[in-house]
């Protein structure tokens, strides 16, 4: 079993930015991919950026450019810088973790970027 679980959200005025992280503990295996969705209200869930356990990232259009995601893997933990922060980006963020062939997720942590 992975427990992941998210901290760092919060409000922010448009144009600012916030640093989202995700602690997994349990059984992390060595190869994995973790990554960041999110859910906006009345909306489907959604990828926002994956990293891989060497490092390669890929990232939604939509962030392309102001997120930035990375990992610690000595500490078991994912981060998601997120800059130039807009109202669209308003949403429950989930960190998610694949491995073995399973799916792991964390509760969740709300961002709200005010206009």
């Amino acid at each position: 079993q992975v427990q992941l679980v998210e901290s760092g959200g919060g409000l922010v005025q448009a144009g600012g930015s916030l640093r989202l992280s995700c602690v997994a503990s349990g059984r992390i295996a060595i190869s994995n991919v973790m990554g960041w969705h999110r859910q906006a209200p009345g909306k489907q869930r959604e990828l926002v950026a994956l990293i891989i356990s060497g490092g390669n990232t890929n990232y939604a259009d939509s962030v392309k450019g102001r997120f930035t995601i990375s990992r610690d893997n000595a500490k078991n933990t994912m981060y998601l810088q997120m800059n130039s922060l807009k109202p669209e980006d308003t949403a429950d963020y989930y960190c998610n973790v694949q491995q073995l062939g399973r799916n792991y997720w964390g509760q969740g942590t709300q961002v709200t970027v005010s206009s």
